[in-house]
Order: structure tokens, then sequence, then C-alpha cells
């Protein structure tokens, strides 16, 4: 396999036995340049790793259901990131975790390389490898406590923003 795999910030605190452990529950697939790999709402218990390539992450900026006068708005999605393989990112790991909808869309926009796993392989993996998957579902905690942090904070910026907006526009 790939030298990358040292890199991935996922497996940097695992010992190079556990590390050959767990490539057996990670499959290598290539994906064409314009193809969804997740879809916002739709069910999904896949986590993906991105080794080559160059991905784009959007969200709907509407509700499934909501309908506003946005006549003005082309385009009703947000482009939360757009992400290359220096990082190996990962994404995918909530739905890993909690098998719901997806939180949001991933589309390759260039042909790219991944490793996946899903729910039944990795808690099985965790189950049968108790020291290695705890290692694992801590680097993910980590990485959504992260998230959960960072989202809070722009939370706060954008509240704050329409506050001001809404006092400024009763003036």
């Amino acid at each position: 396999m790939a030298d990358y795999w040292l890199s991935i910030p996922l497996f940097q605190n695992l010992e190079e036995e556990e590390l050959q452990q767990v490539k057996s529950i990670f499959a290598n697939i290539a994906v064409r340049s314009g193809t969804e790999i997740i879809s916002e709402g739709e069910e999904g218990d896949e986590m993906f790793i991105l080794v080559d390539g160059k991905v784009r992450i959007t969200k709907a900026m509407l509700m499934k259901g909501m309908s506003l006068p946005l006549s003005e708005i082309k385009n009703t999605s947000k482009v939360l990131a757009n992400l290359d393989d220096s990082s190996y990112p990962m994404f995918g790991e909530i739905a890993l975790i909690d098998r719901d909808h997806r939180s949001a869309t991933v589309t390759v926009v260039e042909d790219s390389e991944f490793l996946v796993t899903d729910r039944m392989k990795f808690f099985e993996f965790v189950g049968n490898h108790p020291q290695t998957g705890s290692k694992l579902l801590m680097t993910i905690g980590k990485r959504l406590t992260a998230t959960v942090r960072r989202n809070n904070n722009e939370l706060v910026k954008l509240t704050t923003a329409l506050a001001l907006a809404l006092s400024r526009s009763t003036k």
C-alpha cells in the first residue's frame, strides 16, 4: 500500500501493527470528476479519506420543504470547503457514527482516490480491536468537537450580525 497511510491524521496515533490491522477495513476507490459521492439529506454510513484529488463540500441554504422569495439567488447552496489531498481530509464520519442523513454534499471536482469504510466494518473492527478502536474513535471525536466549537463561534458571529442589522433597520 502507498506511503500516504502514515500521513493521514486519523492514523497518526497508531503503532505500525495497529495501522496494518486497520488497513483491512478500508477500500481504495477511484472516483471521476463530477460525481457526488455524498448527497445532502440521503442516508449514509460511509466515511471517506481523500488521498488524491479534489472535492467540494456544499450545503443547501434552505431546509427541505422551505420556500422563501429568493429570486435574486440563483444557486441555493453554499460552498463550505474546497479540499485537496494535501492534508488527507476525512468526511462522512458523522454518518459513520450515527448512520443518519448526510449533512452536506461532497462532489468530486478532479478525478480522485479515496479510502472508504462503512459503519459495519468500522464497528466490527472496534469490537475486535478495542484499544486501536478507542484511538480511532478519540481522533474522530476530537475532530467533531473542533467542528462544533468552530460552528458555535460562527453562529455567535452570525446572530450578532443579524441582531445589529435588525436593530438598525428598526430605527
